[in-house]
């Protein structure tokens, strides 16, 4: 090889060298320790390398020998297992235990099947984390050794005559590339930068990275040239450095600099981007160290920024290829045309590039393909700009090259209307393509949302268009850029929104006034209360994980942005001047919503993880109690906030929140919906739970609307185990909600500002419209469904990109660093503070300081019961209940059949006989005017199933409906009574709320059977018989079940008493079954006084309604109490009655009739249990006390052996009375139908013939 100065081997780079030597000679430490050992070289003599590497290799690369030359030496790779051989395989294969499976049934794996419509599988698509790609992650570069080909032939004597002519021959070639398209996604691409993390692609990044694309398609322009011992040789060189000029100001002089950016082909634009600016930054700060020079293989120049058209640039020594790029203007023949005209013709700028190469080594048929591939990536082929897209994770597609369309001619559509169809499409299916998922990078597009669908290009963005109402904004003129920018920030990004099902314009427009506008910023007072609630979430977390190592707490982990978005919706509600916030919500990160939302103290949760937390009855795991609390906003306004108890059973909390929230709004009576419900949701349990939908159809009914409801559903994409594709058909788990046409939100959990915009948007929408909103809040679970469960099992590949996951306080951070709206050190100072004020409570708790808080609750606080009074009425009190039945609205047209059953009602609560509907309403109307409220709603109520109640009278003509008992008083309490809708478990959950929240009320819900109370088993069973148990919260409300043996078959005619009673423990609730009107009168009106509030299951008559001997007196409710057991009123002479018979309920009235044909009216006695729970033991013992020389004691129910009542009374009964009564054994024998597991036979002849077999049994000896 010739001899060169080294100083020419950095080429324009020289004059840096020569201020690096005078700076050494000055003072060897004033330069970089990679400059002091290539100085050093230099001055022992040592020839200096063609490529320096600090501290690689002491010696210069070998030069290939001529007759042998050497392969390029590449870096090891990590080293892999080495695959088995064949036969080793078929040997390890032969010596399985498992023998080889038939063909027709080899071993393969499930598919799932899936549709258009299915939902987004975790961990389907390409595999990449939706992590905004970090700048400081690069692939490692080792240097690899260029291929050195001795030419020969032709090739060797061309490049000899080239030599000869110049000493590096070069050649250029010419090419333009409209750059329409590159300049449209650079905007694309910046303004969505803008939105997230921040930084700014330029046209040289985004020409340089095709550059290096079109570099890889055709590589021998990546080649060079060089000299071995005098012959020419072919440089292969493995890797593309590319260098970059940049201009430096020296003083008040302007020199080049030409580093480079190393290992180019390994890298996506997002590693390029970094790489290539990191190496700017190195240059302008003076940092360049030799490495950052060595190697360079081919060189981009951009004379265009300072408006030159095209260069020749000078080709370095050692490199094949300067690429010069010129500026971007238009063609001078238009520069003088109107921007209108311009855009009309559809003339786009143009950019020209000149390929500057060796003419040794690369042809110019080469050079011409390099330039038409570079031209071709510019232009979008080979998906350029998807991959630049994928690389900075812009989860959308790229606008695609197209010539422009014309639409002139009057048969075809006009643009006007495509662009309006293009809106449209945006406003319906614009949430399809938005980036809310935080968990896995996809590219999203949807053929609607293409121009191209709709007869648009690129070459329409710059053209304005009449648009009509756009914005909130009517008539207006947009630019298709304007408005294609409008809808994608709008509908499109990390918060999306469905609103295009309502059928109601109003809020349509809402909608879009609210949200296709430019978006307001947070200000930094805002930011920093944002990061500083995400703060406390997770170290809230971090902390119970690291101090109570593997106790189940159900974490919020991957889901923090929750407590920043309820606290913007609290923030809201305390400044509007609601009175409180009720949340319902499941055990998932309920620890962290009490402590940072509620505000319950540290120091308690912390006992309740020891231990140590005060619990009375059976207590309840920590993550299902509730508190009350208040939360302060920033700017000091207060609201009451709670969390009402909830078990296990995901979504059975959502009516009973309704009920309660219900309840407090009608004690506020304001007309403004003063609380505020928020339920908050897993997204399997929204999508998949029956009690969903039935709450979010009772949203609008007059019965149980609460104003709205705000829905949160954390959706963290996966249910236990089980992944959205195979929990739910919907694409969505929040298109249940469409049924009520209620919008919804979809937004990134990663982004806390998406989720305060999503907050105030629902808050903002339930006070305008008191209606339901949905907020999909689209997170992931960092660990299994609890803590101690390994969710990897059975979902892999959505836990490999979990693993991946910054947390999304620390994506906050970045991007608030980023974008500069805070410092890093006021974000350390936020977490500092923090973590230090949780570990002084920890420490505290440990130590005994904390004394237990004597005002916490396991439950929020609801009103004690007023003090209790006799159950009997005054006559006047029955005077008014009468005059309300027979008074009517001026005008008003009662049915034919039902005013006359109204005067009869009338006159019997004066003169009897008072029949059970009767009572039931004199009860109620005694109450309120008294004071108490009286609420009940249920199946067909206010008619009655059995067409006995009336509690409504409807205008035949009007169809409007006249409430006698509304209208006793002018003081009296309020009467709500309201046919619910066909739904017993959510109904039921309403009631039972309602109760609680309200203990001064009689509340109760009908089941139009008994036995439709099957449909609301988790309410009984996890709040109705054990709520108090659980969480001491107690409930007041009344079940009526409608039950007996008619003959109608198994359904309908039990209403589970069994069930009933088999709930039974602590008197925790009563279960009743009265017998006469008056009875069940005093029944009602003693729960409603008694000051122990729990629960009352009444079994209600059917057939009984109207019988004749099941009727009551004027005078047995204006006397009398409340009594359990009744003795028989017929028994006169105790000593003559030989059996007792026990019963309860309509089987009394069977048993009179039975033993007056029997002509037994003297020894047999019938003795009836009104209340089978709590046993009435005492009163039943001092009734039985008058026939104590009876031994034949027999219990007569209707229902089979194994049910009703008496597998209770048969472990109990005998062993109570033998209590009350010491002394005496007490033998009871049963009387039923035979054991079945059906209620009861279907056959009314059979029914018949077993209730005569009945009547034989309890009567005969």
């Amino acid at each position: 090889m010739s001899t060169v100065d080294s100083n020419d081997e950095f080429g324009a780079n020289a004059w840096l060298i020569d201020e690096m030597r005078e700076a050494y000679e000055r003072d060897p430490q004033s330069v970089d320790s990679s400059w002091q050992a290539y100085f050093a070289k230099e001055r022992g003599g040592q020839p200096a390398p063609r490529a320096a590497k600090p501290e690689a290799s002491k010696q210069p690369p070998a030069k290939p020998a001529p007759s042998a030359p050497e392969q390029p030496r590449k870096q090891a790779p990590a080293p892999k297992q080495a695959p088995a051989s064949k036969p080793d395989a078929e040997r390890a294969v032969a010596s399985s235990d498992h023998p080889t499976a038939p063909s027709a049934n080899a071993p393969t794996t499930e598919q799932v099947p899936t549709r258009a419509e299915s939902p987004a599988q975790p961990g389907s698509g390409a595999g990449l984390s939706a992590n905004p790609p970090s700048p400081a992650f690069r692939p490692d570069f080792y240097p690899k050794e260029p291929n050195y080909t001795v030419l020969r032939g032709a090739p060797m004597r061309t490049a000899k005559n080239m030599d000869a002519s110049l000493t590096m021959p070069t050649a250029t070639s010419v090419r333009s590339v409209p750059m329409k398209l590159v300049i449209d996604q650079r905007t694309a691409i910046n303004n969505y930068l803008r939105s997230t993390k921040g930084g700014k692609v330029s046209f040289t990044h985004i020409i340089a990275y095709a550059m290096v694309q079109a570099i890889k398609a055709v590589p021998s322009m990546g080649n060079g040239y060089d000299v071995v011992d005098g012959k020419p040789n072919l440089v292969e060189n493995p890797s593309i450095n590319l260098g970059i000029a940049i201009d430096v100001q020296k003083g008040d002089k302007r020199q080049l600099l030409v580093p480079n950016v190393k290992g180019c082909e390994d890298l996506n634009f997002a590693q390029f981007w970094s790489a290539y600016e990191a190496v700017v930054a190195k240059a302008r700060d003076n940092k360049l160290t030799v490495d950052d020079f060595a190697h360079t293989t081919a060189t981009i120049t951009n004379p265009g920024g300072i408006g030159t058209n095209h260069s020749v640039p000078r080709l370095m020594n050692g490199q094949g290829l300067i690429l010069g790029v010129g500026n971007i203007d238009y063609p001078a023949e238009f520069m003088g045309m109107s921007p209108s005209r311009l855009l009309e013709l559809g003339v786009s700028k143009r950019l020209t590039l000149t390929s500057t190469y060796d003419h040794r080594v690369i042809q110019g048929a080469q050079s011409g393909e390099f330039l038409k591939v570079l031209h071709e990536l510019l232009l979008g082929a080979n998906g350029f700009y998807d991959d630049i897209f994928e690389a900075l994770r812009i989860p959308y597609e790229p606008l695609r090259w197209a010539p422009d369309v014309s639409a002139h001619r009057p048969d075809q559509v006009s643009k006007q209307a495509r662009v309006l169809e293009l809106i449209n499409a945006y406003r319906a299916f614009g949430h399809l393509i938005a980036n809310t998922d935080p968990l896995e990078y996809r590219a999203r597009s949807h053929e609607d949302l293409r121009l191209e669908t709709h007869g648009l290009t690129i070459w329409d963005l710059d053209r304005e268009f009449a648009i009509g109402t756009f914005g909130g904004e009517p008539r207006r003129y947009l630019s298709l850029r304007e408005i294609l920018a409008t809808l994608q920030d709008s509908y499109c990004r990390n918060l999306a929104v469905e609103y295009m099902h309502i059928a109601d314009n109003a809020q349509r427009t809402w909608f879009q006034s609210r949200v296709e506008k430019p978006l307001t910023p947070l200000t930094h007072e805002e930011h920093m209360h944002a990061l500083d609630k995400l703060n406390e979430a997770e170290i809230f977390e971090t902390f119970l994980q690291t101090k109570f190592v593997g106790q189940k707490r159900f974490s919020l982990e991957g889901g923090e942005s929750l407590i920043v978005l309820l606290d913007e919706v609290a923030q809201r509600a305390a400044n509007s001047g609601l009175d409180e916030v009720c949340i319902g919500m499941p055990h998932r990160g309920r620890l962290n919503v009490l402590a940072n939302i509620v505000g319950k103290k540290y120091g308690q949760i912390f006992r309740e993880f020891d231990g140590v937390a005060d619990t009375k009855g059976t207590g309840d795991v920590k993550y299902h109690l509730g508190n009350e609390g208040t939360f302060v906003a920033p700017n000091g306004r207060t609201i009451k906030a709670s969390v009402a108890a909830n078990p296990s059973h995901l979504e059975a909390v959502n009516p009973v929140l309704m009920g309660i929230t219900r309840a407090k709004q009608d004690v506020l009576g304001r007309e403004d919906f003063p609380v505020l419900p928020i339920l908050l949701h897993g997204d399997a349990s929204f999508a998949g739970q029956g009690v969903v939908f039935e709450t979010l159809q009772m949203s609008q009914l007059r019965g149980y609307k609460v104003g709205g409801t705000i829905h949160v559903v954390v959706n963290n994409q996966v249910g236990f185990t089980t992944s959205p594709v195979e929990a739910r058909s919907a694409t969505y788990c929040t298109d249940v909600a469409k049924a009520i046409s209620a919008p919804v939100l979809h937004v990134n959990g990663d982004d806390p500002d998406a989720c305060i915009r999503a907050a105030r948007i629902a808050f903002e929408y339930r006070q305008a419209f008191n209606k339901d909103i949905v907020i999909d809040l689209v997170c992931y679970r960092r660990r299994g469904h609890n803590e101690g469960d390994d969710p990897s099992f059975t979902q892999p590949k959505m836990y490999d990109l979990i693993e991946q996951k910054r947390s999304t306080r620390r994506i906050y951070t970045e991007s608030l660093i980023g974008r500069g709206d805070i410092s890093m050190s006021d974000a350390e100072d936020v977490m500092n503070r923090f973590r230090e004020r949780l570990e002084g409570v920890f420490k505290e708790m440990r130590e005994n300081k904390g004394e237990p808080d004597d005002d916490y609750r396991k439950v929020p606080y609801y009103p004690t019961k007023p003090d209790q009074r006799l159950t009997e009425i005054t006559p006047d009190a029955v005077r008014r209940i009468s005059e309300a039945h027979r008074v009517f609205p001026e005008g008003f047209q009662g049915h034919r059949k039902v005013v006359p059953q109204m005067e009869r009602r009338a006159k019997a609560i004066l003169e009897g006989p008072i029949d059970w509907a009767t009572a039931e309403m004199m009860a109620f109307g005694s109450l309120m005017m008294e004071g108490r409220p009286v609420r009940m709603s249920g199946q067909d109520s206010r008619r009655g199933t059995f067409s006995q109640r009336f509690a409504a009278v409807v205008d035949r003509v009007t169809n409007e409906a006249y409430v006698p008992l509304k209208h006793l008083t002018d003081d009296q309490a309020p009467f709500e009574i309201y046919d619910s809708l066909l739904s017993e478990y959510a109904v039921m959950g309403f009631e039972y709320g309602y109760s609680v929240a309200r203990p001064d009320a009689l509340v109760l819900w009908e089941g139009q059977f008994g036995d439709f109370a099957n449909g609301a088993q988790t309410i009984a069973d996890e709040f109705i018989s054990s709520g108090d148990a659980k969480w001491g919260q107690k409930s007041g409300v009344v079940l009526l079940l409608p039950h007996g043996y008619e003959g109608q078959g198994p359904d309908h005619s039990s209403a589970r008493i069994e069930r009933w009673l088999q709930l039974c423990a602590e008197n925790a609730l009563a279960v009743c079954q009265p017998s006469t009107p008056a009875s069940h009168f005093h029944l009602l009106r003693n729960h409603a006084y008694v000051n122990y509030h729990r629960p009352l299951v009444i079994a209600t008559p059917k057939s009984m309604l109207r019988n004749k001997l099941a009727v009551s007196q004027p005078e047995d409710f204006t006397s009398g109490r409340w009594r359990p057991a009744l003795d028989d009123p017929t028994i006169t002479d105790a000593s003559k009655v030989e059996r007792v018979l026990l019963c309860s309920g309509k089987v009394r009235w069977e048993l009179v009739k039975a033993r007056e044909k029997a002509q037994l009216q003297d020894t047999v006695a019938i003795v009836t249990l009104e209340r089978l729970y709590p046993l009435p033991d005492e009163d039943l013992a001092a009734i039985l006390e008058r026939y104590a020389h009876v031994r034949d004691v027999r219990f007569v129910q209707d229902e089979p052996e194994n049910q009703g009542p008496w597998p209770f009374m048969a472990l109990h009964l005998a062993s109570a009375l033998e209590a009350q009564r010491p002394g005496t054994t007490i033998t009871i024998t049963p009387v039923t139908r035979p054991w079945s597991s059906a209620p009861s036979v279907g056959s009314a002849g059979r029914h018949a013939e077993q209730e005569k077999y009945l009547m034989r049994r309890a009567l005969e000896d």
